[in-house]
């Protein structure tokens, strides 16, 4: 959890195969006859492990580590999203930085406060992201699907209201592969305690999230 600077209520695998080579043993009452039958027999058995062997190979990530997230979008989209706002960002600290990076913007022009974070979360298959994907998206009930936007897309948008001053948030969590970009943007108005409407607020976001995973699937 990060302190707000303002009073503000924003939130391998290997499977084993195993083949069973029988082999008949050939009796025989001449002892030069059981030399040939227990040769093949270890050829045989080499021969049928060799063939199923199982590869341990396994499929490259499409995206091995979070990329920077303060060059995730271009200046014009943050000056528009948050007025005012250093358009190089602050990156917040991390655990593991090469599995989730999240870069932050916020300014107060006047009265009107924006604040807009874009994550990239990196998981070890694209199986674990469309898992964490559904988990974010059953957390955050209500929205609606984002189309044309990576594998999946939703965006969800709350109010909250603390000691008279409102604040709404617009979250979209996209799901790209191996990767999840998770954008959030909140607002609020100081001077009247109200908040930006829904439908600014979530059009920002998407347009940011969209610019993120161009930048993700750019390499940028």
């Amino acid at each position: 959890m990060r302190s707000l600077p303002l009073p503000l209520a924003l939130t391998a695998r290997l499977t084993p195969v195993v083949v069973l080579a029988c082999a008949g043993w050939a009796l025989s009452s001449g002892p030069e006859s059981g030399a040939p039958a227990a040769q093949g027999k270890e050829t045989s058995r080499t021969g049928t492990q060799s063939a199923s062997a199982p590869s341990s190979t396994t499929a490259p990530k499409t995206y091995p580590a979070a990329p920077a997230p303060c060059t995730a979008l271009g200046q014009k989209t943050i000056t528009s999203l948050v007025p005012g706002a250093k358009t190089a960002g602050k990156e917040i600290s991390s655990t593991d930085r090469s599995v989730r990076r999240t870069c932050s913007w916020n300014a107060l022009k006047g009265f009107d406060y924006r604040w807009l974070d874009v994550s990239f979360e990196v998981s070890e298959s694209d199986d674990k992201a469309e898992q964490q994907y559904e988990s974010r998206v059953k957390e955050k009930s209500g929205g609606g699907v984002v189309p044309g936007t990576g594998d999946a897309a939703y965006s969800v948008v709350n109010l909250t209201t603390e000691d008279d001053q409102k604040t709404r948030e617009a979250m979209v969590v996209v799901r790209a592969s191996n990767a999840l970009v998770v954008v959030t943007y909140n607002g609020s108005d100081f001077e009247s305690k109200e908040a930006p409407s829904s439908d600014e607020m979530n059009k920002g976001a998407i347009k940011a999230a969209k610019e993120a995973v161009a930048a993700l699937e750019g390499g940028r």
